[in-house]
């Protein structure tokens, strides 16, 4: 138990969840299980080792402004067209202010069940899945996302079928409301999907945070390959928490590129539950001014003949600071494990600050395990050998960091999406 929390911040939000009427609710018991654990956890402080370097105190005191579950009306299809990142030939899903709007959203491809979680509640996947693989006993925030979640995505992607498209999930928040958004993906056996989940603002002035929880169930020999995007203004903040389960020979991929957002905190847990899964996990943090970037990953190997790769590179300029957490767990009985993970760091800055912590945690005797973290300046060696064949000394600093980043962009499949990214990561480095 959290004694420290702040009790003001913690009773507004118990204040806030009284106004929910459970009477009516599909998922009543839901949300009062996940306030009852939220009682007994509160919100945590510096002083919990997970959050030590990150400060969430200013920014739960919005908590008491939930967003009332109602379009704004201010998003039109003129304001998609710059966030549709991999080009306009995907199931689009647009959310504004966590709220689905259906007209500026897509048909779903044929086969697959792609809608809104607010619509799909008596869903048997639905049913059986929402709330039971990212647990509320577990973390504060998921609590608060379930007892107070309206809306988000629910795709179920049928045995076998292949996703014939990208499924993309574009969040615009227009409101300094609180914001929670809710994610449930099920990939039945040897099924394949491509997700894309964006956010984003319409402007620079705009205040605003979001709590995003997703689930994601990867089924025997299944494939899901999720790609995240930050993009919001630097007065935006967001706390998410995916939690992935695979069962045997599955695949899950995941990239998170954060470039926009004031206090980013990425939680990121995947189980490998069945033997012959594969994990793969990549991450890309630009950061200026006075941002902030928390990425906590996990990986529980609790079978044997697994493999899990994990990469995070992050060049971090003016004041800005990022932190990794990675953690690889493997159990007793996951024999034969292969697990690596590796976090590389660029300060530009002097006030720039990061605070890297990868660990291992290893129960079993045959396995291939490494960790590794580094964080520095520009090779000043190599900005020499660009100065000196005629290239100015920032487009040399910018060709240098652009090619730090490159290894992560390169493992993003999807051609239009990745140069997307080369494009965004050029225009914010160039400024650095």
């Amino acid at each position: 138990m959290i004694t420290e929390s702040p009790v003001n911040i913690t009773n507004d939000i118990l204040s806030g969840f009284d106004s929910f009427d459970l009477q009516s609710d599909a998922i009543a018991d839901l949300r009062a299980n996940a306030m009852d654990a939220f009682r007994q956890s509160g919100i945590p402080t510096t002083r919990h080792e997970e959050w030590k370097y990150t400060n969430v105190k200013a920014l739960t005191e919005r908590f008491n402004r939930f967003g009332n579950g109602s379009l704004s009306g201010m998003v039109e299809s003129k304001h998609i067209e710059p966030f549709l990142l991999a080009g306009k030939s995907v199931c689009l899903l647009v959310f504004e202010n966590g709220v689905f709007n259906e007209a500026l959203s897509s048909t779903a491809p044929e086969g697959l069940v792609v809608q809104n979680l607010a619509t799909s509640m008596q869903d048997a996947a639905v049913k059986q899945y929402l709330g039971k693989i990212a647990s509320s006993n577990t973390d504060a925030f998921v609590a608060i996302n379930t007892a107070f979640m309206r809306d988000g995505v629910f795709i179920h992607v049928p045995a076998k079928a292949q996703g014939s498209k990208p499924i993309h999930i574009l969040y615009i928040n227009t409101s300094a409301e609180a914001v929670v958004t809710r994610n449930l993906v099920v990939a039945e056996p040897s099924s394949s999907v491509e997700i894309i989940e964006s956010y984003h603002s319409l402007d620079d002035s705009q205040e605003g945070f979001t709590s995003n929880v997703t689930e994601v169930v990867v089924k025997q020999n299944a494939n899901v390959t999720w790609v995240k995007a930050q993009l919001e203004n630097n007065r935006t903040s967001q706390i998410s928490f995916t939690q992935v389960e695979q069962e045997q020979d599955s695949r899950f991929s995941s990239s998170v590129m954060t470039l926009g957002g004031k206090l980013t905190r990425n939680n990121l847990h995947i189980r490998l539950g069945g033997t012959n899964c594969n994990a793969h996990m990549y991450g890309l943090y630009l950061l200026d001014g006075h941002q902030l970037c928390d990425n906590h990953t996990l990986v529980d190997h609790a079978m044997p003949h697994c493999e899990s790769n994990e990469l995070y590179k992050g060049i971090l300029n003016d004041s800005s600071s990022g932190v990794f957490n990675g953690k690889i767990f493997v159990r007793q009985d996951a024999q034969k494990t292969n697990a690596y993970q590796s976090n590389k760091n660029i300060l530009l800055s002097d006030d720039a600050q990061m605070n890297t912590k990868p660990q291992l945690e290893i129960f079993a005797d045959d396995v291939k395990c490494s960790h590794g973290t580094t964080t520095g300046q520009i090779d000043e060696e190599a900005l020499f050998y660009l100065r000196a064949r005629g290239i100015g000394e920032q487009a040399a600093r910018t060709l240098l960091n652009i090619a730090f980043v490159g290894d992560v962009l390169s493992h993003i499949e999807n051609e239009t999406l990745r140069e997307q990214f080369q494009t965004l990561a050029e225009v914010k480095l160039m400024r650095s």
